[in-house]
This record gives structure tokens, C-alpha cells and sequence, in this order.
């Protein structure tokens, strides 16, 4: 048994030592750039009207659903506050996965997304008023819900890059050299 527990230890301590602090950040980055970066700029795009700063009908509707509707769908309605709110979302959407993906900023641009995806999560359920089949439950037999399941997924990669920095290969890693 001891020579069992000595095999084990070797290998793993081995493994250790060769991935070191280079494999978990790249593969989580890799991770978000291949799952979610589209994800959310595919989402950022539905929000644009034909240039950068033209918002569409949609930004307003996916954002702030209750307010916008509650106002008869009509933008001129909406306070500075609230537009700016929509404003910002819509730019977060590509500007946080993009430094993520490049590695830039990296910590704060995960918790920047992290905050991105409470908030998301937040107006999903009540402001679209997502059904319980959609959120979900922890603990189920059911692995694929698109609120509990799936965002939990995204945030752990998230926190891992909040824990353990872009890794090697980024833009962080030339400042730090410099």
C-alpha cells in the first residue's frame, strides 16, 4: 500500500511541477474564448443599430424589459441614468471578454464579467421572468440548465482567472516582464 501511495505522490507531484502555474489560466482563457467570447458579443452586437453608439430597440428590451415596457417601448422615455446603464452593458459585453481573450487586465476584467453575469443573471429571472425549467437547480439530476448550472460553470472560470492571473502567454505576462 505504502509503495501504491509513493507511486500516486510521485506522478501527481510530477504533473505539479510540469503544468506549474502556466496550464490552469491558459486553459481557462482558452476555455472563455472558445465558449463565451462569441456568446457575448454576439449578444453585444443584437444591441447595436447600425453604429457604435445607436442603440437598438432590443438593447433597451433586453436590459431593462420591465421599465421599457412599462414606458409603451418609446426610448425618449428612458432617464440619462437608465441609458447610460444599457450604454455600458452593451460595451462590457465586448470589451471584458476581449481583454480577457488577449489577457490584459485580466483579473479585473473577470470581475468585471463576474459582476456582468450576476447582473445578467439578475434581470433573466426577474426582469424576463425566466421559468424554473430555465433557472434551474443546483444538485438535480438535470446538468444543463441555462441560469444555475451553465453560469456556474462560466463564473468558476472566471474566478480561476481572478485567482491565478492570464498565465504566460498574455499581454499581462509582456508588462510584468517590462
Amino acid at each position: 500500500m505504502r509503495a501504491l501511495i509513493g507511486l500516486h505522490n510521485g506522478v501527481f507531484s510530477a504533473i505539479s511541477t510540469l503544468t506549474g502555474p502556466w496550464l490552469l489560466p491558459t486553459l481557462m482563457r482558452f476555455t472563455f474564448a472558445a465558449t463565451l467570447l462569441q456568446y457575448f458579443w454576439n449578444s453585444a452586437q443584437t444591441k447595436l443599430d447600425g453604429g457604435l453608439f445607436s442603440l437598438s430597440f432590443g438593447a433597451y428590451a433586453q436590459v431593462l424589459p420591465r421599465k421599457y415596457e412599462s414606458l409603451g417601448y418609446d426610448p425618449s422615455l428612458l432617464s440619462f441614468f437608465d441609458k447610460a446603464v444599457v450604454f455600458a452593458g452593451t460595451y462590457a459585453e465586448f470589451i471584458l471578454p476581449a481583454l480577457i481573450v488577449i489577457g490584459l487586465f485580466t483579473r479585473l476584467a473577470s470581475i468585471g464579467m463576474i459582476g456582468f453575469i450576476a447582473v445578467l443573471t439578475y434581470v433573466d429571472i426577474y426582469g424576463h421572468m425566466a421559468d424554473p425549467v430555465t433557472i434551474g437547480t443546483w444538485f438535480d439530476r438535470i446538468q444543463d440548465s441555462q441560469i444555475m448550472d451553465q453560469r456556474l460553470f462560466w463564473i468558476v472560470v472566471l474566478i480561476t482567472l481572478v485567482v491565478k492571473g492570464a498565465g504566460p502567454v498574455s499581454v499581462d505576462r509582456l508588462i510584468k516582464l517590462k
